[in-house]
């Protein structure tokens, strides 16, 4: 299994701030996902920066051509420096067109807030952020909570089956770490890979939790940068795998 990318945008950007953005024209990110899908077979596929209202949509448009399979949407509207990432028409775009094509959506809390227009600073707010994004079509909704303090790391499930919602939280104890940039994605990038290698919705959440939560500990020991280092996803520090 290869991963392959669409690029939507360039950045300027070290472990410290975001100097700067340049995205690219909607119609050559739609060129690019042109590119993969004429030459390779795709299994799954996860969204990350789309920075403007016109990629969004034209990414909506190639999920609902049922051109993306298990789309995975990870709502990236700030960063974790707090520069904005998406133009604000681009949360219209992601509400009205993205978000109902999403078999899984992954917003922080501070994204939930957004996209939801509702306080999401505590477990119970989770849930009915998690509820609302299912409303908007979402099949799936994982509410992170890396940003919101306690003993633990909470991620909230919501699932929507038919009428009904299912609920569960995921918990991990927190991890002692500066070296948290890139946590949200690097989550939604192993939902992603699970999908695609064929895991069950349930597992692939659950096990890129642990991912996750195994490469905070890994980076944990080092120090890379003057803000926020990036996650040991090759396993470099962290030898015995958690869970």
């Amino acid at each position: 299994m290869f991963g392959t990318c669409v690029v939507t945008a360039v950045t300027a950007q070290n472990t410290a701030d975001v100097l700067g953005v340049q995205t690219l024209a909607p119609d050559f990110v739609d060129l690019q996902i042109t590119a993969v899908l004429d030459d390779l077979p795709v299994a799954a596929v996860k969204t990350g920066m789309l920075a403007t209202a016109g990629i969004v949509t034209a990414v909506a448009r190639r999920a609902a051509s049922e051109e993306l399979p298990r789309l995975v949407v990870d709502p990236v509207l700030v960063s974790s420096t707090g520069k904005p990432l998406l133009e604000p028409e681009g949360v219209k775009a992601y509400i009205e067109r993205l978000i109902p094509l999403a078999e899984v959506l992954t917003p922080n809390t501070r994204e939930a807030a957004v996209l939801t227009g509702s306080h999401v600073e505590d477990v119970d707010a989770m849930i009915a952020a998690g509820e609302a994004l299912c409303d908007l079509g979402a099949g799936t909704v994982v509410v992170k909570g890396g940003h919101l303090t306690g003993q633990f790391a909470l991620d909230v499930v919501v699932r929507s089956n038919g009428q009904s919602r299912t609920v569960t939280v995921l918990e991990a104890p927190r991890v002692d770490s500066g070296n948290d940039h890139g946590t949200g994605c690097t989550l939604s990038a192993a939902i992603a890979a699970l999908l695609a290698r064929g895991e069950p919705l349930d597992d692939a959440i659950g096990h890129a939790k642990t991912f996750v939560t195994t490469a905070m500990h890994g980076s944990s020991r080092w120090t890379l940068g003057s803000g926020h280092g990036p996650l040991d996803q090759l396993g470099w520090g962290y030898e015995q795998p958690l869970g």
